[in-house]
């Protein structure tokens, strides 16, 4: 079992780290004003990132109580993210929603970001294309 702490281990510190998952992202969860970016991270427990900029939250007492939200909300939920880098992209909009509300869209991004990894897409198909042609 993960520890649910959310120690610096657990974060997306440096702009490589981010720029990882932002150029291949093997996982996506779009919500309403948000949007997940997940990437396989090979750790034994899941690091997250935030991107909430003033553009999309004008306020920063809004910046902030969306940050404590979604990082509460991830401390709860990692033990269904192990393995993953997630980035959360704030969009317009997010910092509008109550706080029970993002813990509910938050919860359900988690589990659809946790069902991903158990149900991985099938590779894409290269090569020879096998389908009659007329």
């Amino acid at each position: 079992m993960v520890s649910r702490d959310f120690s610096r281990e657990k974060r997306l510190l440096t702009p490589r780290q981010f720029k990882a998952v932002f150029d291949s992202p093997s996982g996506k969860a779009p919500g309403k004003n948000v949007l997940l970016l997940a990437r396989n991270n090979d750790l034994d427990h899941p690091r997250l990132g935030l991107v909430i900029g003033k553009k999309s939250v004008k306020l920063a007492v809004e910046r902030n109580r969306l940050k404590r939200q979604i990082r509460e909300s991830f401390r709860l939920n990692q033990d269904n993210l192990v393995g993953w880098d997630i980035v959360v992209v704030a969009r317009k909009g997010l910092g509008d929603l109550e706080n029970s509300e993002l813990a509910l869209q938050f919860g359900k991004l988690w589990k659809r970001l946790a069902r991903s990894k158990a149900n991985p897409p099938a590779p894409a198909q290269t090569g020879v294309d096998d389908s009659p042609h007329a």
